[in-house]
């Protein structure tokens, strides 16, 4: 009998559940704790001008009401969510302080319930009043990230969005920052579940095939469903390839300044920091150990690592040196190698790059001490350097002296030139190291899909692939989450968050 192709306009969910699962809520976590009114000091413990503390939770407003009196004798149960009040905390009939009071009522609140926020002053003998009063009256103290699990499990926001919360508080450069709001506001998640409804649609058409094989129908377009799973194995391919970027913008870029004993390397680092961060000396080998210190340029951290001089040595603990400066650079995401033209040869520059040569290192050269040249000019040194070495290093060479602050310039720029040069996916860059293993478990099964598909096997294997990337997917997202998996994610969030 031929095969007949029939348009379906149903939607694919309702038909995929009972084999692709659905989210986890965490029923019995969820049922438990969920009914606690909990508290918690959301700004950061000790003495300030201001302190906040935070109650969700259904007995939240009403609590708050048994202790509060407003100057101006206003019921906080009775006034509108996202409003402020200015009164007192009592303590039976003493006053504990005089605090603002700002109320947010379910479900339009960070946590989906009830929220009251008091903004008392910064005394820590005040905050543990305050705390003990609420807890006395029967509310709990808030675990390690149970504001945004209450979030996630309300549905405020999804997993990788509430993991954007903590990369958040944590950011300390503009680019971790910038990669966690991105991730806030959804565009990486949104684009997940957009992939993720297009592969449920053909699971469940792929399923109803299985259902009507006795009479031989044919619900899912394979030509249509070949080419989605080619973008999706791009896409997910360059979410993978973004992570290289996005790790190091979270993180720091490390930085790794090598080259041979007396190059200038510490001079280098001193110069960059704009202090005398590392010994400078004329006698080879001063440095023996790594030293590193941070600077940010343009809005991202850049870690750089000062290293032992790279020689052979019969000095034990130079040697050691040596080898630690040949660990970090295999660990660095760029290489500063400088040199000076007086003191090496373009033979012995390409020999140690060839040691370190990767496919994630990017090389810079850095000609060190131009101002006893007379400045930087091409000579038969450069012109054979450049030649040799044209597929060894990313750039041309860069010449410097750590006396003249111009120069040093023109390598940060050159620094952050190459970081903004990495592709991604439009403004998404994965960061996060649990994202990055299920995209990596994503693509394998996605691939397994295509050899499927163009191996023609039958529609019960291929869905077995199939089912497997749309598991992956929903675990980044939430979709499909464990009890174990949130406890690891959350805990590791501050109390008041």
């Amino acid at each position: 009998m031929e095969k007949i192709s029939l348009p379906i306009n149903q939607t694919s969910q309702n038909l995929s559940q009972r084999n692709l699962g659905v989210r986890n809520l965490c029923c019995i976590f969820a049922t438990m704790n969920q009914q606690d009114t909990i508290i918690a000091l959301a700004t950061p413990s000790g003495m300030g001008a201001i302190a906040v503390i935070r109650i969700s939770g259904d007995q939240s407003i009403q609590s708050v009401d048994k202790v509060f009196r407003s100057i101006h004798q206003k019921k906080l149960s009775d006034q509108k969510s996202h409003t402020v009040y200015l009164g007192h905390l009592y303590q039976e009939s003493r006053v504990l302080d005089q605090v603002l009071v700002t109320v947010f009522k379910n479900p339009h609140s960070y946590t989906g319930e009830d929220v009251v926020e008091i903004s008392c002053h910064g005394s820590v003998y005040v905050q543990q009043q305050i705390l003990q009063l609420f807890v006395s009256n029967g509310i709990r103290l808030a675990d390690a990230g149970e504001f945004t699990l209450r979030a996630f499990l309300n549905g405020k926001m999804d997993l990788s969005q509430a993991e954007a919360v903590a990369d958040l508080i944590a950011s300390e450069n503009q680019g971790a920052h910038q990669i966690a709001m991105q991730q806030m506001r959804g565009g990486f998640s949104n684009h997940l579940k957009n992939l993720r409804e297009e592969l449920l649609h053909f699971a469940s058409m792929i399923e109803l095939e299985l259902d009507f094989s006795e009479e031989d129908v044919a619900f899912a377009d394979m030509d249509t469903f070949y080419e989605l799973v080619l973008k999706i194995k791009g896409i997910l391919q360059n979410l993978l390839d973004s992570f290289s970027t996005g790790n190091v913008l979270k993180n720091g870029v490390p930085v790794a300044i090598a080259g041979k004993p007396n190059a200038g390397k510490s001079s280098l680092l001193n110069a960059l920091l704009n202090e005398n961060k590392a010994i400078v000396s004329d006698i080879a080998g001063t440095t023996r150990d790594s030293i590193e210190d941070t600077l940010i340029i343009d809005g991202i951290a850049y870690r750089f690592i000062d290293t032992a001089g790279l020689r052979k040595t019969s000095d034990t603990i130079e040697a050691i040196g040596v080898e630690r400066a040949k660990d970090h650079i295999s660990n660095a995401r760029i290489l500063l190698y400088l040199y000076d033209q007086l003191d090496t040869t373009p033979e012995e520059i390409l020999a140690d790059l060839a040691t370190f040569q990767r496919k994630e290192l990017t090389i810079i050269l850095v000609q060190n001490k131009c101002d006893l040249l007379g400045g930087y000019f091409e000579n038969d040194f450069t012109k054979k350097l450049n030649a040799l070495g044209r597929d060894r290093y990313s750039s041309t060479i860069i010449a410097i002296s750590t006396m003249d602050a111009k120069s040093l310039g023109a390598l940060k720029s050159v620094l952050s030139e190459e970081l903004n040069s990495k592709p991604s996916v439009g403004n998404t860059v994965v960061s996060n190291s649990r994202h990055f293993e299920l995209l990596n478990h994503a693509l394998k099964s996605i691939v397994l899909v295509q050899e499927g598909l163009e191996a023609k096997i039958s529609g019960d294997l291929l869905a077995i692939d199939l089912r497997e990337t749309i598991h992956h997917l929903g675990e980044i997202t939430g979709e499909i989450t464990t009890d174990d998996l949130l406890g690891n994610i959350f805990s590791s969030f501050c109390i008041g968050k």
